[in-house]
């Protein structure tokens, strides 16, 4: 999509920057969500969602701390301030992972179980629920768009022909982008999948 249509005319050149930041933005929200995604092997970015209470500020671990996976079933933090391994143990424990950290005060170990055929299953419709709605959001940025031609058009601001090429390319801009979703969602369960 490189010969835009919108980009060349200079009532929709912003519109269609707009437009396609907007859906950039949901596509990487959901490869967000996708890294913190549990899989049966351990991930830094498993923690990724998990926020601790650092003087009165939620705050994510990796500002915190260092996190590294040496072995394939642990995740290891070290935080650069002792004093808040409690407040770390305490939010992993409180998040919804399902996981039971050990702190010796200064390192926090995270053993990762191995995942049932139930919490494999689980996973999956959790990324399926995440990629619908993410489609819907994108699906949202294709309204507006739309809605933002027609105003141009009954404004006399664009011909009737930009009008319905402009209509189509925003489709073809939401079709690439929700295929595109769809593509890591599924690559992801495939990996969620595998024993």
């Amino acid at each position: 999509m490189s010969a835009s249509t919108m980009a060349g005319i200079p009532a929709l050149k912003e519109l269609s920057a707009d437009l396609k930041r907007r859906m950039d933005q949901s596509v990487s929200d959901f490869q967000a969500t996708l890294a913190s995604t549990r899989t049966g092997r351990a991930s830094a970015h498993m923690l990724d969602q998990v926020k601790v209470d650092y003087y009165g500020t939620p705050t994510p671990i990796t500002q915190l701390a260092q996190v590294s996976t040496p072995e394939p079933q642990l995740i290891v933090i070290a935080p650069w301030d002792p004093t808040v391994a409690k407040e770390i143990e305490k939010a992993i424990q409180t998040s919804d992972l399902g996981f039971n950290p050990q702190s010796d005060g200064k390192v926090i170990r995270v053993p990762v179980p191995p995942m049932t055929e139930e919490r494999r299953r689980d996973v999956c419709k959790h990324l399926n629920k995440a990629l619908e709605e993410h489609r819907t959001a994108i699906r949202n940025v294709r309204r507006d768009g739309n809605e933002a031609v027609k105003k141009l058009a009954k404004d006399k601001k664009i011909s009737e022909d930009d009008e319905k090429r402009a209509m189509e390319e925003v489709q073809k801009m939401t079709d690439a982008e929700i295929r595109k979703m769809e593509e890591m969602g599924q690559k992801k369960e495939a990996e969620v999948m595998q024993v």
